[in-house]
């Protein structure tokens, strides 16, 4: 009888210390384990796995008051979402034309791009005596900032400046203010008194967005965040910010080029399929409502290893243009350089013109390979330019003048179709290009314009003169007598 009650006693204590042991929780994705790890196993984060105590009890939730009654979707209003342009083109086309009241979106990008800059002036040209705008800086001095919109043209007696860093200063700016338009420049800067960490922490970071998102519903006031991006280009702090927001955006470009590109990922509001263009310059940054002109060189004459195609950014077609140069190597293991094109589709192009083109020379030789304007093209349709470049400097023969090629080119040289092919070939002949290269079936065509359709990469390269008489010379040869024993 005592054993049988010690052995209770035991199996008693050992689940009681069971229940009493401390869990832990990823703070990026919410995953609990009985142990810590130093990577959370469900979203790989390092670093995220923190103790929150034991195991909560289970409780229920009695139902309580509503805040109000539910309506049949069609009794709805739905003016309360209607969006207010912000002033610039650009941002309102990507943004679904305007910001809506009481919606959070979260701006990111990579320091020195240009963000500060192009809220500023969103702050200016959406302040108005209706609807008063509040820049708050966590980053920089009331003064900085004052010497920007100098510089940028973005002084407005109705935008309102607070350099913060702590939140209830900036609730109590929103108080004062009571501003239709709130930028939080940025939210990685402002910490809460109320809970513990250094500012920019995935527990302020949480803290702080909340109580923006709360203040933001509540007063039916929107609300630009800039965040910040770590070196791999993601956003910085909790996965759950991107969630809590309406709208995440993020700000692209090469600093040492003028472009930027303002690319949609989420919107509640409409499509994230749409991209912003800007140029950035001293006086400020401007939208662009045509930027292929920045994509193209304007020369009188045709030149050796140049490919004019249309690629598709968002839903918006741009014309830019791919140059290849190729050069004697003097080295044993030949150059491979690129810039603002894929490295690996580059090399799958020589591969398959060596192996598909019959353009043995390519092997050898240093391949040089790039954009202009700092574009960058990552989608298959520009593989035909980019063949049809590194063909034209291996025999130092210019492409047609007004030519633009289209298409996708797989191992076996055959010509892809691709998805917007009657957009692209109507924004070529918008712009003066008379010739097209193109899969087949490609659709309304543009009235004037001569598309010729290419099956396979060795019908695309007869545009070339050389290409045309080196495939006649090694035809000649193969019908020489004795040619098939070599």
């Amino acid at each position: 009888m005592s054993l049988g009650a010690a052995t209770v006693w035991r199996m008693a204590a050992r689940t009681k210390s069971s229940k009493d042991r401390p869990s832990y929780r990823c703070t990026e994705c919410g995953w609990t384990t009985a142990k810590w790890l130093g990577r959370c196993p469900e979203c790989q984060a390092w670093g995220t796995v923190e103790e929150y105590g034991a195991a909560p009890a289970v409780r229920t939730t009695a139902a309580g008051r509503v805040s109000a009654a539910a309506l049949p979707i069609g009794q709805v209003d739905g003016r309360q979402a209607t969006a207010r342009s912000t002033g610039v083109d650009e941002l309102d086309r990507v943004l679904g034309g305007g910001l809506v009241p009481g919606a959070v979106v979260l701006l990111a990008g990579e320091p020195g791009v240009g963000k500060s800059t192009l809220l500023l002036d969103v702050a200016a040209k959406a302040a108005s005596p209706e609807h008063p705008t509040l820049y708050v800086t966590g980053e920089e001095s009331a003064s900085q900032v004052r010497m920007r919109a100098d510089r940028i043209g973005a002084l407005h007696d109705h935008l309102y400046l607070a350099a913060e860093t702590d939140l209830s200063a900036v609730l109590g700016h929103l108080d004062a203010v009571k501003p239709s338009l709130l930028i939080m420049d940025s939210v990685q800067t402002v910490a809460s008194p109320e809970i513990d960490g250094a500012p920019g922490g995935m527990a302020q970071v949480r803290e702080v967005a909340g109580a923006l998102i709360r203040a933001s519903k509540e007063r039916g006031m929107a609300t630009l965040l800039v965040g910040h991006v770590t070196k791999d280009g993601a956003i910085a702090g909790p996965r759950l910010l991107e969630h809590l927001v309406d709208v995440v955006l993020h700000f692209e470009g090469d600093r040492h080029a003028r472009l930027r590109l303002v690319r949609g990922v989420k919107n509640r509001y409409g499509a994230t399929d749409e991209v912003g263009c800007f140029e950035l310059h001293d006086e400020g940054i401007t939208g662009l409502a045509d930027p292929s002109g920045l994509f193209l060189t304007r020369r009188a004459e045709p030149v050796p290893g140049t490919c004019l195609t249309v690629t598709l950014e968002g839903r918006r077609p741009l014309v830019a243009e791919v140059q290849a140069l190729t050069v004697d190597s003097q080295i044993p293991s030949p150059r491979r350089t690129t810039s603002g094109l894929e490295t690996s589709r580059v090399s799958m192009m020589l591969a398959v013109l060596e192996q598909r083109g019959r353009i043995s020379a390519l092997g050898k030789r240093d391949i040089y390979s790039a954009t202009v304007g700092g574009v960058k093209l990552s989608e298959p349709a520009a593989d035909l330019a980019v063949a049809l470049a590194l063909a034209s400097a291996a025999s130092d023969t210019p492409l047609p003048k007004n030519l633009v090629a289209i298409g996708e080119v797989g191992l076996a040289g055959e010509v892809r179709r691709v998805t917007g092919v009657q957009r692209r070939l109507a924004e070529a002949h918008r712009l003066g290009f008379t010739h097209a290269l193109v899969p087949s079936d490609p659709g309304k065509v543009p009235a004037g314009m001569r598309v010729q359709e290419v099956a396979d990469v060795g019908e695309a390269l007869r545009v070339l003169p050389r290409t045309r008489r080196a495939a006649r010379d090694d035809a000649e040869t193969e019908r020489q007598p004795g040619a098939g024993a070599r």
